[in-house]
């Protein structure tokens, strides 16, 4: 298959899952065992960033109006508890960048975590339809936020933005919507600064070969399959829940053990 197919292909992959929640990760190891090619995790955030940078140009009036509007309590303490996310986010993201922590190569740990994400959307679904319809997003839940980002950055599978989404919903915001927005708006700094990082040591220490040519081609198609994407969710949600995801997640974990167990 043709180079710049792939890097196609892998940008419409992640602009498709980054903001579902189903684990762009996940989904870029299995097309990479899937025959796409490996490609290095400067190909991987960057693209990711095409993805954030659709949800930075659907929420840009809401972030414009968080700037201008600080003076206001009820924008200062939002912006506020957004920055309490992502500094928990980078911090705990530095510290295991300092562990030596990697994302593992064999295709079980994302089975398993796709099963396990599954029936947590199910289990968190049950519990929110309970709860009394909210859209305060209280400091707790900001908290909890930025550690659910960073717990699902260690186990690819699990989902950043299903996983700080149900985080949120299950500490205080059920609204699906308002849970939705805050994961949305935690991302868009959160992945620029990882982009950031990695083109940084790409420029002191080299690309290591990396083709910018199908970077680039992958950066755009992602960005234009994630703002679709993210259009279409944020009406989906108004009146569906997440369960089809959860159903989605725990068949595609099945045929993946399905298929190793065959091929062991």
């Amino acid at each position: 298959m043709n180079d710049i197919i792939k890097a196609v292909i892998l940008g419409i992959v992640e602009g498709i899952t980054e903001f579902l929640p189903i684990s762009s990760t996940g989904h870029l190891l299995i097309a990479e065992k899937l025959g796409l090619g490996h490609r290095s995790d400067l190909f991987n955030v960057v693209i990711q960033a095409g993805a954030i940078l659709a949800v930075t140009i659907i929420y840009w009036k809401r972030l414009c109006s968080l700037v201008t509007g600080f003076a206001k309590q009820e924008n200062r303490d939002y912006a506020l508890k957004l920055l309490t996310a992502f500094c928990i986010t980078g911090v705990l993201g530095l510290i295991t960048t300092k562990l030596g922590f990697k994302l593992p190569e064999a295709i079980t740990p994302i089975a398993w975590a796709l099963i396990i994400g599954g029936v947590w959307i199910l289990i968190a679904e049950w519990i929110a339809a309970k709860q009394v319809d909210t859209t305060n997003v209280s400091w707790l839940v900001a908290v909890v936020a930025g550690i659910a980002q960073i717990v699902a950055a260690i186990f690819p599978g699990l989902s950043r933005s299903g996983a700080t989404i149900f985080a949120c919903m299950l500490t205080g915001t059920s609204n699906r919507a308002a849970a939705t927005e805050f994961t949305f708006l935690i991302g868009i700094p959160t992945m620029y600064a990882a982009s950031g990082k990695l083109l940084w040591d790409a420029y002191k220490h080299g690309s290591g070969g990396e083709n910018w040519g199908e970077l680039g081609i992958a950066f755009v198609v992602s960005t234009i399959t994630a703002f679709l994407v993210v259009k279409w969710l944020i009406r989906y949600i108004q009146t569906h829940r997440f369960t089809s995801f959860a159903i989605y997640r725990i068949i595609l974990g099945a045929i993946i053990f399905t298929f190793y167990f065959l091929n062991v």
